[in-house]
């Protein structure tokens, strides 16, 4: 065999390369999309009480700090910093208070039904719950329905997602089902109310998943065999979605998804700070002589885990020494607890909000430009939350204006007229008037926005076109740019 035969066959042998085998990898969710909406509503809750209970019944990681269960006669005080709830809160005020209304094409006839349904339902107060349920579970549903019992005008309601079911069919939304939780007679039933394209039927379900008949509950009792049919053009049922679950397919995402750990982290790490803070307090080394007695058994008393105020010593028996009370105080290294707790706030709040927004002065770790950029992230957030708004309310009037036609036994109106319905929002969402002024005197220092632009800009929707004229010649009076008619040949100077 010649050299290079054998120089080749070697490196056949050595390249050679077996392929991977096939292998199923099974891994089990912790949560149902139900049970994920249950752990969110817990966080935002804030009680840790409720988020002690909750990890100790779930199968997970017992090492978490909510989880793990505590020493006997080592208890430490679990406390909880309210941060989810703040952050959820803040955001829904931040993007409520910036809702300016729903904008009508001129002489737009239908305007007047939107305006009396707004009203009679104050939806002012409804977005806003609407947002915060949102923000809290990812997504829910508009209800529209009647009943003549109560009002005149169509009834809107918000279901948050624990109480929606979507049905989706080539990507498309056919069917909205909203949950009803009933209990009669020590029994739990689900009266589902199904709105599609041209139709609203009801149906009830047992605890099992089994159907049962819509009269076994009394206060559903008047659905039986009182299904609607209208036209197939419309539904009375609009999603309201944040962002895409990367679990659940078709369903929206918390603010606060994928958070858990941090937050359990940052729970941990401020309990651990206010544990050592109290173990640090001064104690007192007490001879057995010299411990105070209780006046009614006449024993001894003893310290409890709140304050651990003394510690019993022997009798010092020597000759010539007295019995003495010694006090020490340990230290506490507050600057390495208060770096661990803002790494952990950094930490859970990076992607959602700034901590300026929150009021939480972090210039001990960021100076004054870093803090403008995390102020950023407060935006974006803000951002998606009103494109989100701007997307599905148009879509809420269209479904109100048209139920109302269709109870008036009037035609629909198109889609084509959808385009005609907007949600108005500040084009500028500064946190403060301050910023604003700031960053619209910069544009204009620059000679990149007109007076006009600026005051626009700057007042948005909280003055008319009247008062934003007057501003303009205002400003312009005071700047000596002023225009005068220009005088016609013959005229008098």
């Amino acid at each position: 065999m010649k050299i290079a035969d054998t120089i080749r066959n070697t490196m056949r042998r050595f390249l050679m390369i077996e392929p991977a085998e096939k292998r199923t990898v099974t891994i089990k969710e912790v949560y149902s999309h139900e049970g994920n909406c249950a752990k969110n509503r817990i966080w935002y809750n804030g009680k840790p009480q409720q988020l002690e209970e909750f990890y100790r019944e779930i199968d997970i990681d017992k090492t978490l700090f909510w989880a793990a269960p505590m020493t006997k006669g080592l208890e430490i005080r679990k406390l909880h910093t309210g941060l989810p709830r703040l952050v959820i809160d803040i955001m829904t005020w931040i993007v409520a208070n910036d809702f300016n209304g729903i904008e009508f094409s001129e002489d737009n006839e239908y305007e007047e039904i939107w305006k009396e349904v707004a009203k009679d339902n104050d939806f002012d107060e409804l977005l806003e719950t609407a947002l915060r349920e949102t923000a809290i579970v990812g997504d829910g549903a508009w209800k529209i329905s009647f009943d003549d019992e109560i009002t005149k005008h169509a009834i809107l309601e918000f279901y948050p997602a624990e109480r929606v079911e979507f049905v989706y069919k080539r990507g498309r939304l056919r069917e909205v089902k909203f949950k009803t939780e009933y209990r009669y007679k020590d029994k739990t039933y689900w009266f589902i109310e199904t709105y599609g394209y041209g139709y609203v039927r009801y149906s009830m379900k047992n605890n099992d998943g089994k159907d049962v008949d819509v009269e076994t509950v009394p206060e559903t009792a008047w659905a039986k065999g009182n299904d609607i049919s209208f036209d197939d053009s419309v539904i009375w049922a609009v999603p309201m979605r944040y962002g895409k679950s990367a679990q659940f397919k078709g369903r929206g995402r918390s603010l606060i998804d994928g958070k858990d750990c941090a937050g359990d982290a940052l729970d941990e790490c401020f309990s651990q700070w206010m544990d050592a803070l109290r173990a640090a307090r001064p104690k007192q080394y007490i001879p057995q002589r010299l411990v105070p007695f209780d006046p009614i058994t006449l024993k001894p008393q003893k310290p409890n885990a709140f304050d651990n105020r003394f510690i019993t010593v022997g009798d010092d028996m020597r000759e010539g020494t007295a019995s003495q009370i010694k006090v020490e105080s340990p230290e506490i290294r507050s600057d390495a607890y208060l770096a661990t707790y803002i790494t952990a706030l950094d930490l859970y709040l990076q992607g959602i909000m700034s901590p300026s927004t929150l009021g939480i002065d972090v210039k001990k770790l960021d100076n004054a430009e870093a803090q403008r950029e995390k102020e950023k992230t407060t935006l974006y957030t803000r951002q998606n939350f009103v494109e989100m708004i701007q997307k599905a309310l148009p879509k809420v009037v269209f479904a109100v204006i048209n139920a109302t036609l269709l109870m008036r036994k009037q035609n629909v109106i198109t889609e084509n007229e959808l385009d005609e319905i907007k949600a108005k929002f500040g084009e500028y969402a500064n946190p403060s008037f301050e910023s604003q002024v700031e960053t619209i005197g910069k544009a204009r220092t620059n000679n990149v926005m007109s007076i006009e632009a600026g005051v626009d800009e700057m007042y948005g929707d909280s003055k008319d076109d009247d008062w934003k004229e007057t501003e303009v010649e205002r400003i312009k009076q005071e700047m000596g740019v002023s225009s005068v008619d220009e005088p016609f040949e013959g005229d008098d100077l």
